[in-house]
């Protein structure tokens, strides 16, 4: 064995030379690889800053104007625009925004002549020296040494899926086959029709009532803007592909022109439906009505039963059409319905399908100078949209004028922007056409003279408190009161006396199934989804003033239907809710989303944040103890957090719900937001927490239901659930309080509204020491109280809510007695007519005993004596049940309060006061008291759901 001068073996040396040999290899391996990846992605960066091309615009429209500024944006320069025309004096929106940049614009009305090419246009087009020829909304022949000229040839954009439905009424005939994908296709132009290659697709479901401008303004139109950059700058990037077209499948079919979108009345009702929504609004499928041709717009298929209504012969019908409330009712050979909107004449005028039989014109509304000065501001914006008109005159027709269809949505937008809280449609427009006509039309709007239908109540009356209050009693389902499928019908009966207010419909499950869908379609198509949410809080301001207007009426209903006394109803059943829905009529413009900073592999060009968005469909089952206040708490929340909803009021209390889906129609809240279902928890309940179109269930009521409840939503659908369940809310009451507060609140944790409240006050624990004169001094207050009818001023005690309740709190009391608590007052029926019941205090109630651990729910004080200083064991005490509403505690020692209120387990906690809420106080329970929150930010959040997005840049 060799040895080096130091004794070392040359081997040992020579493996150490080897090994860190491989190291630094390794080393350099991973350093060159980490370069490699370093310099591919800063190329990758480079192409995308640096790989632009210099592109010729060939096409026109609105379409063509986002093309072509969104390509400026991304760095491509456009050497050339290539338009039409102009039109009546008016530039094509692809030329004004190119004019403006000065980017060169030519405006050739053709390219070719007998089918052979210009010299000049092509001459003038190539001067411009294109690498890429991009035609969005190309409405002329292009010759094909132009189309090849460039580099890298030309892209166009085809509204349908290629190869299907090759040639320019390709939107139209997606419709009228009843497809049920749509889409649009980027392909590389050739000399056939649509039959290049394609570069890329993209496609969308078709909904069952989409029309030609629904599909284009929904995905077809910035799908397709998205889409033509795109492929330019794969094109740059040299990854574009070429897919050849199959054959397969393909389809040609003609252009659709006015003279030939007649429609074919003698086929099934779906066929018609689709030949009407593939024409809808261009060209317009139209039919022969008493001799003259009528188009026919919005057409749906309908469902259920048709509406009454009157006949009318139509050309080529299988039968007579028949004019209803609703549209033009039209029956196909398979006899199936379907629902026409709007008809427009031969002379341009469009109107309501249902108003075809109406005779005259309306009376001209006389304009307030408000009002005119109004009327100027929008003559201003007639005058620049249509620049070519010298002035605006009274008799100016819209479309004559050459105004095309979106200059219609750049009216609407500009007249709602300048008067906010207007619910303008395009279709206004069309149906105003000249300047007067559309300034009546928004003055009505305006003032809520123009609504669609006229709201058509059964009112049950009832003269009372000095007034008469007219009370609504139908299903309330899609803007409109109407009897229960099946008819059926229930009695409401007044607490005061036993007598009958009126027969109220009993909701079936089919008319459940009603009125989601109409919530449904009104969270989809309606206008309540689209609206911007100021405007819906403005809506929201509008029902609660309306509220306000009608407050004594509310609270009499509210009074002779759940037996509340009706100073409290005006200030706490009615004044609360008030109060709740301005509360959340402010948050409607101040739900927000977060960003968010996230750690990823450098470089971070990443930007997240989340966006709140409604949930959809909701369903609200409300108790009877606060009729009206339930219904606030909950549907304000879930209104102004965009949703719609289906409300079932408690079956034996109504009145107050029903009168109030009234008011949220004179509010101008859109059909379908709202829908009220009086009925059984059974039916109408059950099916709710079934339903597999609701998205979240609010409730509140008992603690077994609730559960059942919950099981129900987990099985359906997995629906959001917020419960508000039972509670045995204790009250301590310390030796060192201010008694006379103490026996006044005490008294109120209990017999407040009858002691028909969730956070009552189920079980007083009173110190040792002051027991007995707390007791004593309650007794004698008990014995001032005025029993008596609910809507005499000086009554402080009115009837139980109904005969059930009453028997169940009767037998509570029995109970008690049996047990050995001891009954110190009440505990009986007042000898009276209707549903009294004495308010009753029980002493020794010992902790295993029914009357500590059961909710009575009614005017009963249940009350246990603690040792003096004993603070932890009553805690221990109090905290010894399954409910967790609420609690208070009564003392002067504010270190013991705060200790106190640290330990109470329940969701509220009252210090020195009780049933202190307040609409921006977040309310709720814990344990078996149920989850989820009523009022303040938090009852918004349970109707919102959380959206993240994440965008690397």
């Amino acid at each position: 064995m060799s040895l080096n001068n130091q004794g070392v073996p040359t081997k040992y040396w020579l493996s150490c030379f080897f090994h860190t040999t491989v190291f630094f290899y390794l080393c350099l391996q991973i350093c060159y690889n980490y370069f490699c990846q370093l310099h591919s992605k800063r190329k990758e960066v480079w192409l995308k800053t640096f790989n632009k091309l210099k592109l010729a615009i060939i096409g026109q429209s609105l379409f063509g104007q986002e093309v072509y500024s969104n390509l400026r944006k991304q760095g491509h320069k456009v050497v050339g625009v290539f338009t039409v025309p102009d039109k009546d004096g008016k530039a094509d929106p692809l030329a004004v925004a190119a004019e403006k940049e000065g980017t060169p614009v030519f405006k050739f009305p053709r390219w070719r002549v007998k089918g052979k090419p210009i010299p000049e246009v092509v001459d003038a087009y190539k001067a411009v020296g294109a690498e890429l020829n991009v035609m969005p909304f190309c409405s002329q022949f292009i010759p094909m040494n132009v189309i090849d000229h460039p580099k890298h040839g030309s892209i166009i954009y085809h509204p349908s899926i290629l190869p299907l439905h090759r040639g320019a009424s390709a939107i139209n005939w997606t419709l009228i086959h009843g497809d049920k994908k749509a889409g649009f296709t980027v392909f590389w132009a050739d000399d056939g029709l649509d039959t290049g290659p394609i570069l890329l697709q993209r496609q969308c479901d078709v909904e069952p009532n989409d029309t030609v401008d629904t599909l284009y303004n929904r995905f077809l139109f910035p799908g397709g803007i998205k889409a033509m950059v795109e492929s330019v700058q794969l094109i740059a990037d040299g990854k574009a592909p070429r897919t050849p077209q199959p054959e397969e499948g393909a389809s040609y079919e003609g252009i659709q022109k006015k003279s030939n979108a007649k429609v074919n009345l003698a086929q099934p009702a779906e066929a018609i439906h689709n030949w009407i929504r593939g024409h809808d609004k261009v060209p317009g499928a139209w039919t022969v009505i008493d001799g003259q041709s009528v188009t026919l717009y919005g057409s749906s298929m309908l469902g259920g039963s048709v509406p009454e209504g009157q006949p009318l012969d139509i050309e080529g019908a299988s039968q007579a059409a028949r004019v209803t409330k609703n549209g033009l009712v039209l029956y196909g050979t398979d006899g199936k319905a379907l629902l026409v909107k709007n008809l427009q004449f031969e002379d341009g005028k469009m109107i309501p399908a249902s108003k075809y039989f109406s005779s005259g014109e309306s009376a001209s509304v006389e304009l307030t100078d408000d009002e005119k000065t109004m009327a100027e501001e929008i003559r201003n914006i007639w005058k620049g949209i249509l620049s070519n008109v010298p002035a605006i005159e009274d008799t100016t027709d819209f479309f004559k004028s050459g105004a095309a269809s979106m200059d219609v949505v750049r009216l609407v937008e500009e007249v709602k922007q300048k008067c906010a809280g207007v619910q303008l449609q395009n279709e206004d427009v069309y149906m105003a056409t000249t300047f007067q006509d559309f300034i009546q039309m928004f003055v009505r709007k305006l003032r809520g003279e123009d609504q669609e239908e006229e709201l058509v109540v059964d009112y049950a009356t009832k003269d009372v408190n000095n007034m008469t209050v007219k009370m609504p009693y139908q299903c309330f389902i899609n803007g409109k009161f109407e009897d229960s499928e099946n008819g059926k019908t229930y009695d409401s009966i007044s607490p005061t006396d036993g007598s009958v207010i009126c027969k109220v419909s009993y909701a079936s499950v089919g008319d459940v199934d009603r009125a989601v869908a109409a919530a449904k379609e009104a969270y989809e198509n309606g206008p309540w989804g689209k609206m911007n949410p100021r405007d819906r809080g403005s809506l929201l301001y509008r029902l609660a003033d309306l509220m306000e207007e009608h407050q004594e009426e509310l609270a009499t209903i509210e009074s002779i239907d759940s037996g509340a006394v009706y100073t409290l109803a005006l200030k706490t059943h009615v004044g609360m809710s008030i109060q709740t829905f301005r509360y959340f009529a402010g948050w409607c413009d101040k739900i927000q989303g977060k960003t968010i900073p996230i750690n990823q592999a450098r470089p971070n060009r990443n930007l997240t944040f989340t966006k709140k968005e409604p949930l959809g469909v909701c369903a609200i089952v409300i108790p009877w103890n606060y009729p009206l206040m339930m219904l606030a708490w909950k549907s304000a929340a879930c209104l102004a957090a965009g949703n719609t909803l289906v409300l079932k009021p408690a079956q034996v209390t109504p009145l107050t719900a029903l009168k109030f889906a009234e008011l949220s129609v004179k509010a101008g809240i859109p059909k379908g937001v709202i829908n009220i279902l009086p009925g059984s928890g059974g039916v109408v309940g059950q099916r709710l927490s079934e339903h597999p179109d609701i998205r979240k269930l609010g409730f509140t009521g008992s603690t077994p239901i609730g559960k059942q409840i919950m099981k129900s939503c987990a099985v359906s659908n997995l629906k959001k659930v917020s419960l508000e369940l039972g509670g045995k809310s204790p009250l301590l009451i310390f030796s060192d309080c201010d008694m006379d507060k103490a026996v006044r609140m005490g008294m109120s944790s209990v017999f407040f509204n009858k002691g028909e409240n969730c956070i009552a006050a189920g079980r007083l624990f009173v110190e040792e020491s002051i027991h007995d004169e707390f007791i004593d001094r309650v007794v004698e207050e008990i014995k001032k109280m005025k029993i008596g009818d609910p809507l005499d001023r000086s009554t402080d005690h009115g009837p139980q809510n109904h005969k059930a309740h009453l028997d169940k709190l009767l037998e509570y009391c029995e109970i008690g007695v049996k047990e050995g608590a001891t009954l110190v007052y009440g505990g009986t029926r007042v000898d009276r007519p209707g549903f009294f019941m004495e308010p009753t205090v029980f002493t020794d109630v010992e902790d295993h005993m029914f009357l500590a651990k059961e909710e009575s729910f009614g005017p009963v004080m249940v009350v246990s004596k603690f040792k003096d200083g004993d603070v932890d064991g009553v805690l221990q005490r109090a905290n010894d049940t399954e409910y967790g509403l609420a609690s208070g505690v009564f003392t002067r020692d504010i270190n013991k309060a705060m200790y106190v209120s640290e330990r109470l387990e329940a969701g509220t906690v009252f210090v020195n006061t009780y049933n202190k809420t307040d609409v921006a106080t977040p309310f709720g329970g814990f344990k078996q008291s149920g989850f989820g929150k009523d009022l303040g930010e938090d009852a918004l959040m349970e109707y919102l759901k959380t959206k993240a997005v994440t965008v690397e840049y």
